[in-house]
């Protein structure tokens, strides 16, 4: 699948969520209603899969 056409659907699944769910609801509440909604949309997803930053050649 093209660059372009991963956003699209990643874009258009987080406006679905916001569409759906409005504002007010805590960070978590939207993380999971993404997850779900990008899960339907057939892509693979890791929640607050760890990742290793460096600044400075060190780990922050």
């Amino acid at each position: 699948m093209e660059d372009a056409s991963l956003t699209f659907k990643t874009i258009s699944c987080a406006f679905t969520v916001h569409n759906a769910l409005g504002h007010g609801f805590l960070e978590k509440v939207y993380e999971n209603a993404l997850r779900i909604e990008l899960e339907n949309a057939g892509f693979h997803v890791q929640p607050q899969a760890p990742i290793s930053v460096t600044y400075a050649g060190k780990v922050v």
